[in-house]
């Protein structure tokens, strides 16, 4: 049905395959049935959406490209977000904003949602960490390889490979990791240096930040000195003005 709109490119706006790859820096880690993430991204660039929906069930997430997910969680207990996988590599597949729609719709549990993983094409490398109840794991995809599950629950922006000096130099990938894996799921250190990011050369900057307590439904959102938290139970339509770049 998409490619007989009357836009150009619209098939591709709506199914999500084949879209221009995009490269922020976030952290994220599950541990304990929580799911903790930094989303890091030139303000213009980011929808700042947060939605509840019922399309195969109920989900709550962050919103971007009209129907996909940055980060999210379901009625089941399951939770996901992404991170870029810090390559360079690109090929056919889908984008990974929809495959995290397509698995919080569609899994109950992490162990489902990885074995899902196993038979969809995703276009450019990312890395995705998934949490319910009982696991929390972090798996690494990517159009030039096989799911494969990281040592930790654990991401920031590289994979299995080693990790140029420029790159380091851009994203510190191997610095947040290490900062994220020492503190562990504690959201007052994803509001500071280094897992906090002011500013980069390119406007990048931490977006917010994002709690998930997917077995209770709910999720908090935190800037430096601010806070939101929508539920299942109690979802509050709204908005919110943050500063951004001001580590707390």
């Amino acid at each position: 049905m998409a490619v007989q709109l009357d836009r150009p490119g619209a098939e591709v706006f709506l199914t999500h395959a084949a879209l221009r790859p995009f490269s922020p820096a976030c952290t994220q880690i599950g541990q304990n049935g929580t799911l903790l993430r930094n989303y890091d991204l030139r303000p213009d660039q980011c929808e700042g959406v947060i939605v509840s929906s019922c399309f195969l069930r109920p989900v709550i997430g962050m919103q971007d490209m009209l129907w996909g997910l940055l980060d999210g969680m379901n009625d089941a207990g399951l939770a996901v977000s992404l991170t870029w996988g810090g390559r360079s590599a690109h090929g056919r597949g889908f984008a990974i904003l929809v495959v995290v729609r397509y698995l919080l719709e569609t899994c109950d549990t992490v162990d489902e949602a990885v074995a899902r993983l196993r038979s969809l094409p995703v276009a450019v490398p990312q890395n995705l960490t998934l949490v319910d109840a009982a696991k929390a794991v972090t798996v690494f995809v990517g159009p030039d390889m096989p799911p494969t599950v990281a040592p930790d629950a654990c991401a920031a922006n590289h994979q299995h490979l080693p990790v140029t000096d420029e790159q380091e130099r851009a994203l510190r990938t191997q610095e947040r990791l290490r900062a994220i894996r020492a503190a562990g799921a504690d959201v007052a250190a994803m509001l500071k240096p280094p897992l906090y990011q002011a500013v980069d050369e390119q406007g990048s900057r931490t977006l917010y930040t994002a709690h998930y307590r997917p077995a209770d439904g709910r999720v908090t959102y935190y800037w430096p000195g601010e806070s939101w938290q929508q539920s299942f139970g109690d979802f509050t339509p709204g908005s919110r003005t943050v500063t951004l770049g001001r580590a707390g």
